[in-house]
This record gives structure tokens, C-alpha cells and sequence, in this order.
């Protein structure tokens, strides 16, 4: 029988470490962890250097080889990823059956949510693209094109897995300046996943919206699929599940446009337009003539009212 071993700090700093890693209402941004298998080719090697510099600072690069074969045991991997709080993961590796390979996955409570395999058709890296590069945390723009990545579940788990692989931090607002670089994901008909990646040059157009041009500044790759492992419904509902803080309830006659703009409907008693308070002006007010009219009605009309009882 095997006790749970629960971790306690012992110094200030290891208890700041373990507060670190404990589950968040705002999590933080996810790291993704870099390493290699017993054997890599060189196009992996570029590879997995060009991801790694996108997920700067948000990364951790292992230099040793790893005698780890995911699809067959995943505790190794899963072991690395809590130890270095890493929730996202890129395995490259390379052999005669399977050459050319990179591994692609998620990490939820310590253990493997999903990894899809790919087989690297084409690579040309960053460094072969001599021309200006973007800025370190620079946000991308992803675009994925094409209307395949939604025909069925497993490529919506790819498409899924792609955008946290590339993505770097959640934003609000956004201005047209601001838009530097830009990853484009093309699927086509045979399923091959194309990736480039652009910078934006904003160009003089002579009106107030520039003229848009896109440089490829790479890396660019070919991917093929080769395996899969999705994690089952409910695991996969589980770990999509957002707290209560951040649920937002629905509230009535309260409704949102595609822009954004919110939009309510208020419902109000029949009003009485005799009764409506005007302005006051001195023009509108009686004159005493008028006012000595309205009294001798009043009198008349209580009179009337009093004989008829």
C-alpha cells in the first residue's frame, strides 16, 4: 500500500514556489516545456529551438537527452512537466520507423491531457530567413485558414492545441499598430498542416487605413499527422470547467451584440402624459385673471356636486 507523500515547505522561498504552483481563479500564462528524445536530427534540433524562442520567457529548454517514448509511457514525461511547472509540451525525436518527429501536448493535473504526433514533411528555420525579425513577447496574430479544421473532433483538438502551443498572453483591446507578427496555419486537402510566419509592415496608402504588407520572416514547416491520444470527454470537460467567480450570469432583458455593445430592454408603466412635469417658464404661467377663472369653476362645479347629493 502506498501512502500520498505530502510535499511541505521548508523555507520562505519553497512555500512561495508551492503557492506558485497551486490552482488559480486567473491562472497564469501557461509554460511550455522543450526537450529531446535518446536521438534527434537536425531539422528537429532548429525546430524545437524556434519554438522555444516564440515561448520566451515562458518556456524551459532541457539540453539532455531523454530516453522517453511518450505513446508508450507517459509517467517519465508527466514526472518532468510537474517538476518544472510546465503545462504545455514539445518532444522532438528522430528514427528510422518515424523520422523526423515532433510530439505536441497538454498537461492538466499532472497528467498527459492530449499529444498529437507530427512528422515534419518540410522546415526551413529562423535563421535561414535573412531579414528583420520581431520583438521577444511580441503578441501573435494567428490565422487559421481554411474550413477543415472544423469537419471533425480530432482536428478541432489540433486546432486547439496549436493556438495554446503559439499563443502568448489573453488581450482586450488591441490598435492596428500594435499588430506585429502574424502565424498562419493552412490545412489542405491530404491533411498536411502548413505554418509561416509573417511580419506586419503598416506602408504609406495616401488615406487615414494604411496599406498592409506581409514579410515571412519564418520559420516555416510542413506538417503531416501521424498519432493521436485525446483525452476523453468528461476529462476534457473537466479541465474547460471555469470557476464560479469567473462564470458570468445571465441577466434579464440584457443582451449582447457581435461588437460587443450591450444592449438593454426596459419595461416601464403606461404613463400619463397630462401629468408629465414640463419646464417651468414664466411665459407659461397663469395670469392672476386667469388663476381668480379657474377658482370661481372650481366653486361652481363643488356646488353642482354637493345638490346632486
Amino acid at each position: 500500500m502506498s501512502l500520498l507523500r505530502i510535499q511541505k515547505p521548508k523555507t520562505r522561498k519553497g512555500k512561495t514556489a508551492l503557492l506558485e504552483k497551486e490552482p488559480k481563479v486567473i491562472e497564469n500564462i501557461k509554460n511550455a516545456l522543450i526537450l529531446e528524445g535518446r536521438k534527434t536530427s537536425a531539422n528537429i534540433k532548429d525546430l524545437l529551438k524556434d519554438i522555444a524562442t516564440f515561448k520566451k520567457p515562458n518556456c524551459k529548454v532541457l539540453t539532455r537527452n531523454n530516453d522517453i517514448t511518450p505513446f508508450e509511457d507517459q509517467n517519465p514525461l508527466e514526472i518532468l512537466a510537474n517538476k518544472s511547472d510546465c503545462h504545455l509540451f514539445a518532444f522532438g525525436s528522430h528514427s528510422k520507423k518515424r523520422p523526423d518527429n515532433v510530439i505536441m501536448g497538454r498537461v492538466y493535473d499532472n497528467q498527459i491531457l492530449d499529444m498529437i504526433e507530427f512528422g515534419v514533411k518540410r522546415y526551413k528555420s529562423l535563421q535561414e530567413f535573412k531579414n528583420e525579425k520581431v520583438n521577444i513577447m511580441c503578441k501573435p496574430c494567428l490565422v487559421f485558414n481554411g474550413d477543415q479544421w472544423a469537419k471533425s473532433d480530432e482536428l478541432r483538438h489540433i486546432k486547439s492545441l496549436l493556438t495554446d502551443m503559439f499563443h502568448v498572453e489573453d488581450v482586450e483591446t488591441i490598435r492596428l499598430q500594435g499588430i506585429e507578427h502574424v502565424i498562419s496555419f493552412t490545412l489542405s486537402e491530404d491533411l498536411t498542416i502548413m505554418i509561416r510566419s509573417y511580419k506586419m509592415l503598416l506602408k504609406k496608402s495616401g488615406q487615414k487605413i494604411p496599406r498592409i504588407e506581409l514579410e515571412e520572416i519564418g520559420p516555416s514547416m510542413d506538417l503531416s499527422i501521424r498519432r493521436t491520444k485525446i483525452a476523453s470527454k468528461d476529462l476534457y470537460k473537466l479541465a474547460h470547467k471555469k470557476p464560479a467567480e469567473l462564470r458570468v450570469t445571465k441577466k434579464k432583458n440584457v443582451t449582447r451584440d457581435g461588437l460587443g455593445n450591450v444592449k438593454g430592454r426596459v419595461h416601464i408603466d403606461r404613463q400619463v402624459v397630462t401629468k408629465l412635469q414640463t419646464r417651468k417658464m414664466k411665459g407659461l404661467k397663469k395670469t392672476p385673471e386667469e388663476k381668480k377663472a379657474a377658482r370661481k369653476l372650481k366653486k361652481a362645479a363643488s356646488k353642482e356636486n354637493s345638490s346632486f347629493v
